[in-house]
């Protein structure tokens, strides 16, 4: 099977996983918004990168209209499925370096891990653009705690090892090193939460082939990792379970003026 060359079609492959088995997000960080960050159930979002809607549905519980933009039509399709009973939910085909939304039309700038794709000169830029007065930029992502228990660091090796060092996809323009500074700036604030997911094995499997890295399902190298995931999954399980252990990072810009 050929993958996407494309950066913003490589997880096409892999939107039923993403959907069941990527993480969510505390309440903890909604808390943290509003006591610190003047976020209130008014304010208006624009969650870039929306994907299948997760981070969205964060904040339509909270109560705020929330726009997702994505550019990719599975992700974006997916997002639409979930949030369908969300009337305060709006879908649009965009980027994070040209969103296609009004300038000074949204209170909050919010992207989950797709921030690590975007292109940091122009997004900043072009969320500049869109956010009203006193509106900041907000990233929020779950990091794995690779040392929070043994099963983790065995996990994080077998990640590492079956991980596709050659995929053929130009490399991203962010990239772990540069988000969140080069976009919110040295000085942004940021804040950590415990997280965590309790997964049977078909889940730790699911989770892990949503990596944009790992093997898919007709790569010659799936098997191989499937089987080492039962291995590893059999060695640590108690009651059927094994528990992914996360840190959520909340990085919140200075008001953009």
């Amino acid at each position: 099977m050929d993958t996407p060359s494309e950066p913003t079609k490589r997880f096409s492959i892999r939107v039923d996983d993403y959907v069941k088995y990527r993480p969510s997000y505390p309440t903890a960080v909604l808390d943290c918004l509003r006591d610190e960050f003047g976020l209130g159930d008014t304010a208006v979002i624009a969650d870039i990168g929306s994907g299948t809607g997760l981070l969205s549905k964060l904040f339509l519980d909270n109560g705020n209209r929330v726009i997702g933009v994505e550019p990719n039509p599975e992700m974006r399709a997916a997002g639409e499925r979930f949030l369908a009973g969300y009337a305060n939910f709006t879908s649009v085909n965009g980027a994070a370096e040209a969103t296609t939304l009004p300038d000074s039309s949204v209170d909050f700038v919010t992207a989950g891990q797709a921030a690590h794709w975007f292109d940091a000169r122009p997004a900043r830029q072009e969320f500049e653009r869109i956010l009203r007065g006193n509106g900041r930029i907000i990233f929020i992502w779950n990091t794995r705690d690779m040392d929070g228990s043994p099963f983790m660091q065995e996990y994080e090796t077998l990640l590492d090892t079956f991980s596709l060092k050659n995929t053929g996809y130009p490399p991203r323009k962010g990239g772990h090193e540069r988000a969140p500074e080069y976009i919110l700036g040295d000085d942004h604030a940021r804040r950590t939460f415990a997280n965590r997911q309790s997964l049977d094995f078909a889940g730790l499997l699911g989770r892990s082939a949503s990596s944009s890295m790992m093997p898919w399902p007709d790569h010659p190298q799936y098997e191989p990792m499937a089987a080492a995931l039962r291995a590893l999954f059999e060695r640590y399980e108690v009651n059927g379970r094994v528990q992914i252990l996360y840190k959520t990072e909340l990085n919140v810009s200075h008001v953009v003026t």
